[in-house]
């Protein structure tokens, strides 16, 4: 085989791994999908290729990498509701421009069993991820009702006898009401079951959760 059908297959191996792994996050609608993890890949497998053909000056290519795909994972992280969201697919887009290096190296082995890895990570974890997080979930809790002596102390107490953990946060009066705001931590049972008695507590006037 000459260089050119290696580099040809080198690449295909590259788009079918990338393409693999960007249908789960696609299926997952997930900011970095199929086309993207593709490009991720084979990019980073022809920066690979590049860099051998260079020589010893083309190494700082390969090194560079790494910076060019932390600026693409960077990008796709973001914060909503005091929550930080697209970690695992940023965390996926730098694991691919790994494959993609690998793979334009020539080391099939490494790539092939590494993208299984990430594939079998992506696949078969994310029931263990979601039982993880039921057992303690992080819930932002906010709470209008009429004023009254020791109200906030009340909905904290109630909060810990539905065993969750509050954290309390911002707390305002405006003429007769008072907006307390809590970041409350436990079980999903545990939130529920609190949910359940703040929304039939017929004192209070707004509950956002």
């Amino acid at each position: 085989m000459n260089f050119v059908e290696e580099d040809m297959y080198r690449l295909l191996v590259a788009l079918l791994v990338g393409g693999l792994i960007g249908v789960e996050r696609e299926y997952h609608s997930k900011a970095a999908g199929f086309r993207t993890m593709i490009m991720i890949c084979v990019g980073a497998a022809l920066f690979t290729l590049a860099s051998e053909r260079i020589g010893d000056s083309g190494d700082r290519i390969a090194a560079n990498i790494v910076n060019g795909i932390g600026f693409l994972g960077a990008g796709i992280v973001f914060k909503e509701d005091n929550r930080v969201r697209g970690l695992t697919t940023a965390a996926t887009v730098w694991a691919v421009g790994a494959l993609g290096m690998c793979i334009g190296g020539g080391h099939y082995d490494i790539g092939l069993l590494g993208a299984a890895v990430v594939l079998a990570t992506l696949w078969l974890m994310v029931g263990t991820s979601n039982w993880i997080g039921s057992k303690n979930q992080q819930r932002d809790y906010k709470i209008v009702t009429t004023f009254k002596n020791k109200t906030l102390q009340h909905y904290e107490r109630l909060f810990e006898e539905c065993g969750l953990v509050p954290r309390r946060g911002r707390q305002e009066r405006i003429g007769n009401e008072i907006i307390g705001q809590w970041r409350v931590s436990g079980p999903d049972k545990a939130h529920e079951k609190c949910i359940k008695r703040l929304l039939n507590d017929a004192e209070v006037k707004q509950f956002v959760f």
